[in-house]
C-alpha cells in the first residue's frame, strides 16, 4: 500500500501506545508552506489507508515521535527559521485533539486543518545566550513522564508532571573540542537508566542516575553514525548503522569488534530497527532509495526458533519446512528518493512502513513463507 503526500518528508512514527490498529505519524518538511502532521490508519482486511491531518506551525519537521503510553501525546523536532538567515532546531511537545476520526481517500476537507495542543517547548539555551540546536527527543521507555532530548553537546533529561515540562538533569560531554552528538538511544534494559549517544563515529553509554559513561565503542563505524537500536528481547545487543553504508550488530559485553557487521546498501544507511516480536527480523533504510528486511536470527533471542510441540505439519506449504537462515530476505525498491525512516507497526509485528524524502510512505508485509518459518 502506498500512501502520497504533497510535501517532502522525513519524521515517521509508529503510535507505541496503539496495539489494535495499524498506524502511523507522518511529518512533512516544507519551507514555504505550514507543515502538517498525517495520521495514517492502515485496514489489512480492506488493504486501505484513512487519515486525520493535524497543522504543525512551528516549522519543517525533521522528527515525530510518539508517547510510549498515550495516543494522543508526540513530541515533534524540527527547524524553525528565526528571521533573516538564521533557523534554530527546537523541540515541542503537543496532544492530538479528542474525538477525531480518521477519513478515507475521498474526505480530504474533513481530514485535514485539525489542530495541535502546544504543550510545552523543550527549550534549555545556554545561560550565556549562545543558540543551541536540539538534535533528537527520546521518551523513556514505557514511561510518559519522562523523556531526554540531545541538544548539542549535551544530554537534557526531562520531567513531565500536569502539563509543566522541567529538566530534571544534564549530562555534558566534557571531552576534547566540545564533541557534537548526532543523535541517541534509550535502553530499555538494565532498568531503562542507561542513554546511548553517537558522537561521529563513536557511542558512548551513560548512566543517567550517576551522570557517568558506563560503556563506549570507539570507531564504531568508518563514518558518521546516523542510527542505534537496542535489542529489545536481548540484553546487552545494540546495532548501529552509519554513512559507510554498514549496519554493525554488537555484544556491549565486549565491543573489540562488532560480532555480525553487514553491508546490504550503497548508500548512507538511516536507519535500522529491530522487529519488537521477532527480533531476528531487522529492517534498514538507505539513500540509494532502498528498505532491507534481513534476518539476524544467529544472534537473536530465538536462534532456535519457537520450541513448539505437536505442530500439524500437513497445514502448512513445504516452505515452513526449512529454517530461516541469516541473510537478506527481501529488498524493497518502491521508492524514487533517499528512504530517511522506517517502522514496524506495534499493533502488527509482521507489517512495517517506510517513508523517502519525495512523500512516499509505503506499507508492506513481512512475506508469508517467512513467517511460517518462524512461527512453525
Amino acid at each position: 500500500m502506498i500512501y502520497g503526500l504533497d510535501f517532502q518528508t522525513r519524521a515517521l512514527a509508529a503510535v507505541t501506545s496503539e496495539t489494535d490498529q495499524v498506524r502511523f505519524l507522518i511529518g512533512t518538511q516544507s519551507l514555504k508552506y505550514e507543515n502538517q502532521i498525517h495520521d495514517v490508519l492502515y485496514d489489512e482486511d480492506t488493504n486501505t489507508v484513512s487519515k486525520a491531518i493535524y497543522k504543525h506551525e512551528k516549522g519543517e519537521i525533521w522528527e515525530v515521535n510518539t508517547a510510549p503510553a498515550e495516543k494522543r501525546l508526540i513530541s515533534t523536532c524540527y527547524n524553525e527559521i528565526l528571521g533573516g538567515n538564521t533557523c534554530q532546531m527546537k523541540g515541542s511537545l503537543w496532544r492530538l485533539p479528542e474525538n477525531i476520526e480518521v477519513s478515507g481517500g475521498g474526505n480530504e476537507d474533513l481530514a485535514a486543518n485539525h489542530e495541535l495542543e502546544l504543550i510545552a517547548e523543550l527549550s534549555d539555551d545556554a545561560s550565556d545566550g549562545n543558540q543551541q540546536n536540539l538534535k533528537c527527543v527520546r521518551w523513556q521507555p514505557g514511561e510518559n513522564d519522562r523523556l531526554c532530548t540531545v541538544v548539542d553537546s549535551q544530554i537534557v533529561l526531562w520531567d513531565l508532571n500536569n502539563g509543566s515540562v522541567s529538566v530534571h538533569s544534564k549530562i555534558s560531554m566534557e571531552r576534547k573540542n566540545n564533541p557534537i552528538i548526532n543523535g541517541g538511544q534509550w535502553n530499555p534494559h538494565h532498568g531503562c537508566n542507561q542513554f546511548a549517544a553517537a558522537i561521529d563515529t563513536n557511542i558512548h553509554i551513560w548512566d543517567i542516575r550517576s551522570k557517568a559513561c558506563c560503556s563506549s565503542i570507539d570507531g564504531a563505524h568508518g563514518q558518521m553514525i546516523r542510527h542505534m537500536d537496542f535489542n529489545p528481547n536481548k540484553q546487552y545487543y545494540l546495532a548501529t548503522c552509519g554513512d559507510d553504508c554498514a549496519n554493525k550488530f554488537w555484544d556491549m559485553r565486549n565491543v573489540k569488534q562488532p560480532i555480525v557487521s553487514r553491508v546490504h546498501h550503497s548508500h548512507w544507511v538511516w536507519n535500522v530497527r529491530f522487529n519488537h516480536f521477532h527480533d531476528q527480523l531487522v529492517l534498514t533504510s538507505s539513500s540509494d532509495a532502498r528498505v532491507v528486511l534481513s534476518s539476524e536470527i544467529s544472534i537473536s533471542s530465538e536462534p532456535y526458533g519457537k520450541l513448539i510441540e505437536d505442530v500439524d505439519d500437513s497445514k502448512v506449504g513445504q516452505e515452513s519446512q526449512q529454517k530461516l537462515d541469516d541473510g537478506v530476505i527481501s529488498v524493497y525498491n518502491e521508492y524514487e528518493d533517499s528512504v530517511y525512516c522506517v517502522q514496524w507497526s506495534t499493533a502488527d509485528p509482521w507489517i512495517f512502513a517506510a517513508l523517502s524524502y519525495d512523500g512516499r510512505l509505503v506499507i508492506n508485509k513481512v512475506p508469508r513463507s517467512v513467517k511460517y518459518k518462524i512461527l512453525l
